[in-house]
């Protein structure tokens, strides 16, 4: 992997540029200790230094509401794909949300490749940053999210006086020739971004969960009729905040709305998720996980054990949003997942 170096002087150039390029968008400070991924006008928006923000960047991949495509009905039916493309870069994402969109580019383009996705995918740089203060909630450790070694276009480390910046593709690459003002790292300099990185795992320390990464599909499966099931679902609101925060749920639901003419519509997809009450309902009417018990057994399941199964990691990076928005305080992964061990 190559490293480059912009001095700090340097960087707000750097950022201005992208933006005189391409729209840009950044880690902004949205007040009362919360932030939020937002378009950036000046250089002088960007908060690097961040702990999480309230929704992942996978908002600019699958958009909460997006039109699918556009119809007119008369004797010849016409329907047209809608697709908005445009060049971003995404400036300051975290690990824990590189391997999160990395995984959604897995799973976007298996099978029934999703095109709306995936040229938006390909549109956008990312540029992540190193994790220097990590949210209360967090967990990335036990997730294996807490560095990053690939699935970006830029990496950014904080050594001191200048960014120590890793090259992770050639449109990276491109773009750092182009747009900033870097040089080669020097050991030294290699020396300290590997010591920074050698520490962030530490960060976590107090908020672990005790089994290991591979054993919690089977830890999960053991203790699939725990009572702890129950006991989550008498306090859940089923308002589905844990589904919607998380960078690695994709689940959607497609509604089609005609105009007043009746002449013409749109068919477009919303963000869904799996513990709201109509999830599981189908045409015919029934709900085959109507229960709330069910549904957050299916979430745990989910996050530990079904995405695993299938692709070899977690569906869940260790965030921590969804325990960070639950009111009635269940939804904390490394709680669930540790009571589980211990027989709750």
């Amino acid at each position: 992997m190559t490293l480059r170096t912009i001095e700090k002087k340097n960087f707000p150039l750097f950022i201005e540029n992208l933006i005189q390029t391409m729209e840009v968008v950044g880690v902004r400070d949205k007040a009362a200790g919360k932030y939020e991924f937002a378009s950036l006008e000046t250089s002088s928006q960007l908060c690097l230094d961040y702990d999480v923000t309230v929704l992942p960047p996978k908002k600019y991949f699958l958009p909460p509401r997006e039109i699918l495509l556009k119809f007119k009905i008369g004797q010849e039916i016409r329907v047209e794909p809608a697709i908005e493309i445009r060049p971003l870069a995404i400036v300051g994402v975290h690990p824990y949300d590189i391997k999160g969109i990395r995984q959604l580019d897995r799973i976007f383009a298996d099978v029934n490749q999703d095109e709306h996705y995936g040229r938006r995918r390909q549109a956008t740089m990312i540029i992540g940053v190193d994790i220097q203060r990590a949210s209360p909630f967090a967990f990335c450790s036990s997730m294996r999210s807490a560095t990053i070694q690939d699935g970006f276009d830029l990496f950014l480390t904080d050594i001191g006086e200048a960014y120590a910046v890793a090259i992770g593709s050639p449109k990276g690459k491109e773009l750092l020739e182009r747009q900033a003002v870097s040089r080669p790292a020097t050991e030294k300099e290699i020396s300290r971004r590997a010591e920074i990185q050698g520490k962030i795992p530490y960060l976590f320390s107090l908020n672990t969960v005790n089994t290991p990464y591979e054993g919690l599909p089977q830890l999960i499966a053991d203790h699939a009729e725990s009572k702890l099931f129950a006991e989550l679902a008498e306090k859940c609101f089923s308002c589905g905040s844990c589904n919607l925060v998380c960078p690695t749920c994709y689940c959607f639901d497609v509604e089609d709305d005609l105009a007043l003419n009746l002449a013409e519509g749109t068919r477009s997809r919303i963000w869904d998720g799996c513990l709201l009450e109509g999830f599981a309902k189908v045409a015919s009417g029934e709900n085959f996980r109507k229960d709330r018990v069910d549904r957050i057994r299916h979430r745990i399941f989910r996050k530990g054990k079904f995405i695993y199964e299938k692709y070899g990691e977690h569906g869940c990076v260790g965030c921590g949003r969804c325990a960070s928005v639950c009111l009635p305080d269940i939804a904390n992964p490394v709680q669930i997942f540790n009571r589980l061990k211990e027989g709750q």
